[in-house]
């Protein structure tokens, strides 16, 4: 066994002398490290010779070679005429003998499994089973010859030398190894396929012909100290191609001491890192930067104005930060579609880009929401200055795919460290006074104030309360009447919502209602009006009451293409007719779709039901389209009868509103009437019915029902 050692010794010996220099101190310690180990061997130690033996194809031994002796341990005499179980570990209990579980067909030849066997002595070890068949002369199957070879035999050291060489030749990452002047020995296939050098090209040099020249003087130092042996170092150098593609490497460099304790090599691995190192930039991309306009988002807006503040605390100085509500772009996305809306943010942000200084930072928050932090400001008014310039670049159409596309903008601003001390709570602020600012006539852009913030509280603790009022059966609906200016008697009511707060007691409308408007909820309280309008007008009808028409008012979100549906269930659920409800609508319908609107009045009408334009005089409706719509009666609003007789304007407008209403055959109420001066004046006019304190203000609906059956008249209604 010495001399195969000794011969695969002088074959690699010869190999590797053709590799240069480079290898030659690892033969050497190959030769002493083979000493050692010819010098310790011990008969004993010696690998035993080719382990077999024989069975018949029952499981019988029928032959037992002197290496399946040295392996288990047992004498031939010992084990000829012994089936083949008596080798078996005892927890070897599944039911298959594997020199037996083997194809008996003549096709079949040979079989190789891996198994536990037992010793003589009681050890557990595993060995590979190679079976073959043997035959006789006529081909029948006599028997089976098995070899065996231990599973778990440790490597020679020549085997770990060559193991350990192939390792390094396989290896995914690059190896270079240096002697102690520094001059490149040996490297692998790896090395050369990332880097581009052949072993031709790069042996004999030094590592700087990796050099790329990003690196300063402190950094190659360090990694000098790692080559001269201050210790191993890891870290990511810049390294560069044959090609002289400049390339990120991850780098360990380690030095190799000899017996004497003197650095006699040392060696680099390194992996090529540029997937990597894109797969990181595209992800942190994707983390801070918004992906439609490759402006920066929340996360960046937020990491970089916190950096701001930090440091304004320091220095005693301001920023600012604005919210940017960009207006239309829904409208806009919805009629030319998703691509030219999107188009129009990207136009919009490099818009305010170029409108921006290189230092502030502009980002896209969500939707048609912007954001801009001026990091350093000296004063708030500069902030100021910056929102107008910004309103600016939208005051010409923006041209997209050949549509010129107006948008408009409010802008909340907040300061730092002045109205907030944390990111979260300016981006907040600045949300208050952007919705303020979107209310505002005066200006498009409003700076936070504290007044705002309690605003905006007190407002998201009505809509919280009024969600819950729904729930708890906290509203109810008060009845004023409409009485004729003919006759005195009350010839309708309207139905008017009313909170009946458990803490606060009776809630304003002018306080509930712009909320629920603007959140939505007023489609859940106009659902309940109707609902509970048409439950009382059926409880009176059932008592045997005459009851005049009663008014529902509908909000302008309620007015869509389902609501004639909407309202015909709920008559039928209540066994109501159409013309025992009345529907009032405001002006600011008039200026939506008209022939949409028109096309759902005609629905209602068509139902039998009546239609009332409530707070005429108002809002922005062209009396052009007035006489389309198929309105049977005209209010005239409290704000035209309070400065009556008295006030000119209020009187010629009055005057105007009767003529014309009178032309158009409808009929006209006049609101929020309380002296007999108004209504007398509105009485000479011509005015049908009048509603309002002078005749009684909103009750209950037992105070109407007894009103009714009272006959209360107007007492005045004769004069």
């Amino acid at each position: 066994m010495l001399d195969a050692i000794e011969r695969c010794l002088a074959l690699s010996r010869q190999a590797r002398s053709e590799q240069g220099a480079a290898l030659q101190l690892t033969l050497t310690e190959l030769d002493a490290a083979l000493k050692q180990a010819r010098a310790a061997l011990k008969p004993g130690d010696m690998p035993p010779e080719n382990a077999t033996f024989e069975l018949d194809l029952t499981g019988y031994v029928s032959a037992w070679s002197v290496g399946a002796q040295q392996m288990f341990g047992y004498a031939a005499d010992e084990v000829v005429g012994q089936h083949v179980l008596f080798l078996y570990a005892e927890d070897d209990d599944d039911g298959n003998i594997a020199e037996l579980f083997f194809d008996h067909d003549p096709g079949a030849s040979a079989a190789r499994t891996e198994v536990r066997r037992r010793k003589k002595n009681g050890d557990i070890i595993w060995v590979h089973l190679d079976i073959e068949l043997r035959h006789d002369d006529g081909g029948d199957a006599i028997g089976m010859l098995v070899r065996l070879s231990q599973a778990n035999q440790t490597l020679s050291d020549l085997d770990k030398v060559n193991l350990h060489a192939r390792i390094i030749e396989d290896s995914e990452q690059g190896v270079l190894i240096t002697d102690a002047q520094e001059r490149i020995v040996s490297i692998n296939s790896s090395f050369t396929r990332i880097t581009g050098y052949t072993p031709a090209e790069s042996i004999g040099q030094t590592p700087d012909l990796l050099r790329s020249g990003v690196h300063d003087a402190e950094f190659r130092a360090k990694v000098r100290s790692a080559m001269q042996g201050g210790g191993p170092w890891r870290g990511e150098i810049i390294g560069k191609r044959k090609n002289g593609e400049l390339f990120p490497q991850s780098v360990t460099i380690s030095a190799v001491r000899d017996h004497n304790g003197k650095i006699s090599h040392t060696f680099s691995l390194f992996s090529d890192i540029s997937v990597h190192k894109d797969a990181e930039a595209r992800m942190q991309r994707m983390a801070n930067y918004d992906p439609l306009t490759g402006l920066p988002n929340l996360c960046l807006l937020t990491t970089l104005v916190g950096q701001a503040l930090t440091e304004t605390k320091r220095s005693g100085e301001h920023g600012a930060l604005m919210v940017i509500e960009i207006t239309r772009v829904g409208a806009i996305s919805d009629t030319l579609g998703h691509e030219i809306g999107n188009e129009l943010l990207c136009e919009i942000g490099r818009l305010f880009r170029a409108s921006l200084r290189e230092g502030d930072v502009l980002a896209r928050l969500d939707g048609h929401r912007f954001a801009v932090a001026l990091l350093h400001v000296e004063k708030r008014e500069h902030a100021g200055i910056v929102a107008e310039k910004l309103l600016a670049t939208l005051t010409a159409p923006i041209t997209i795919a050949a549509h010129s596309l107006q948008v408009g903008a409010h802008v909340g601003i907040t300061v730092y460290n002045e109205d907030g001390a944390d990111v979260a709570t300016l981006i907040r602020y600045a949300d208050v006074a952007v919705a303020k600012a979107a209310q505002s006539l005066e200006s498009n852009f409003l700076f936070y104030s504290e007044e705002m913030n309690q605003r905006a509280k007190e407002h998201l603790r009505i809509e919280s309360e009024l969600r819950q009022a729904l729930q708890n059966h906290e509203l109810q609906l008060y009845y004023q009447p409409k009485v004729s200016l003919r006759s005195g008697r009350i010839v309708g009511a309207e139905a008017l919502l009313r909170w009946r707060h458990p803490v606060r007691g009776l809630v304003s409308p002018g306080v509930f209602i712009p909320v629920a408007e603007e959140t939505g909820l007023i489609l859940d309280l106009g659902e309940w009006v109707l609902e509970e309008a048409c439950r009382q007008v059926r409880e009176w009808r059932d008592a045997n009451m005459i009851i005049p028409p009663i008014a529902v008012n509908l909000s302008a979100r309620q007015f869509d293409a389902d609501l004639p549906r909407r309202v015909a269930a709920v008559l039928e659920r209540h066994q109501v007719q159409p013309d025992q409800i009345n529907l009032e609508i405001t002006e600011s319908l008039l200026v939506r779709g008209t022939d949409k609107v028109i096309a759902i009045m005609n629905q209602l009408v068509a139902m039998g039901m009546a239609l009332a334009l409530d707070d005429f005089g108002t809002g922005y409706s062209s009396l052009a389209y007035l006489k389309k719509f198929p309105i049977s009666t005209l209010k005239i609003d409290r704000s035209f009868v309070i400065g009556l007789p008295y006030e000119e304007n209020d009187c010629a407008i009055a005057r105007a509103i009767v003529t014309m209403a009178q032309q158009l055959r409808q009929e006209i109420v006049a609101e929020g009437v309380e002296t007999a001066e108004q209504m007398a004046f509105l009485r000479e006019l011509g005015c049908d019915q009048l509603q309002g304190y002078l005749f009684s203000q909103p009750v209950p609906a037992a105070e109407f029902a007894a009103m009714l059956r009272e006959g209360k008249r107007l007492a005045f209604a004769n004069r």
